[in-house]
């Protein structure tokens, strides 16, 4: 069914204020990757604490494949789970570098872990652009990677998804016809890589619902400070930072508390945008962070208790 979408200039937004009598119905997650060190580590569990205080839906923990990385988020998880019992962390997997029977034990490892929601990937090998070979006993997309999942453990799955198409894919057909296979294979929910215009998220899920996809497709929300940084990212993985938004931070670079502030006002804006639309449904990529993914939430009307966000800040810069 096409969903109707509100212009900017809805008197929704001209006559309300954005923020005001939200009823918190909305349910939130949130993103991290394996910290490098213990004071990493230490600036992790700092982060995710406010943010466990929301009772997100999860909270995942990206991988890397490979040894020392691989163990990186093994240890993460299980100092999340440890310090948050009963918090549902969702573990991220990848096809990269490994053959079934390697993937399959780190399925076990997980499960005997107590992991049970695995992000699927098919994840990216060598430099950003370089094309993806497979292990020559491994699974060669994520489509496998979840059916495989799903005959090893009862796994929650979650997928990737790209409203602004995957660098490789062929086309946007293609590429909707890829994340339904995904579907097909057991994937119960997929989460977008992160975006900058809400119409961008509109037009995607009119064409899955068009495509017969009835499962959730959850926005991704990266909260933007630093600029340059988030330029990088968007080249890897095929999304557009739009002008606007790199004018917003132009010249900010020297005055911190300011591109905080246009931060918040920014990622509050889009995340309202989308709930004007009836998402009810966020995924932040938090880059370890955790003031512009909380006070997002708190707009949104979900609240937590009452937690001193300035000394977690000062902890994590120092």
């Amino acid at each position: 069914m096409t969903q109707r979408h509100v212009p900017p200039q809805s008197p929704r937004f001209a006559t309300t204020p954005l923020f005001a009598g939200l009823p918190g119905d909305v349910e939130v997650s949130f993103e991290f990757f394996p910290p490098r060190s213990e004071q990493a580590e230490a600036g992790l569990l700092k982060a995710l604490a406010p943010l466990a205080s929301l009772s997100p839906a999860f909270v995942s923990m990206t991988y890397g494949a490979g040894g020392s990385t691989r163990e990186r988020s093994f240890a993460a998880i299980e100092h999340i789970m440890a310090a948050h019992p009963g918090l549902p962390v969702a573990a991220h997997l990848t096809c990269v570098a490994a053959s079934r029977a390697e993937t399959h034990d780190v399925a076990d490892r997980l499960w005997d872990m107590g992991v049970r929601h695995v992000v699927a990937l098919r994840g990216d090998a060598g430099a950003p652009g370089a094309p993806f070979a497979p292990h020559p006993q491994g699974y060669t997309c994520a489509a496998e990677l979840v059916a495989g999942l799903k005959a090893r453990h009862p796994f929650e799955i979650s997928v990737s998804a790209y409203p602004e198409l995957h660098p490789e894919a062929a086309s946007a057909e293609a590429e909707m016809d890829y994340l339904k296979r995904k579907f097909d294979a057991g994937a119960d929910r997929a989460i977008t890589q992160f975006f900058f215009c809400s119409d961008t998220f509109f037009r995607f899920r009119d064409r899955a619902a068009a495509a017969g996809i009835a499962q959730p497709i959850v926005p991704g929300v990266l909260p933007v400070t630093n600029i340059a940084r988030t330029v990088t990212l968007a080249e890897q993985c095929g999304a557009q930072v739009p002008l606007w938004l790199r004018e917003l931070f132009a010249g900010l670079d020297g005055f911190g508390q300011a591109r905080e502030l246009v931060a918040a006002t920014v990622t509050a804006e889009f995340c309202r945008r989308l709930y004007a639309e009836d998402v009810r449904r966020f995924h932040f990529y938090t880059l370890n962070r955790a003031e512009l993914a909380y006070a997002t939430c708190h707009l949104l009307g979900v609240r937590g208790p009452a937690i001193d966000m300035g000394a977690i800040a000062m902890e994590q810069a120092a």
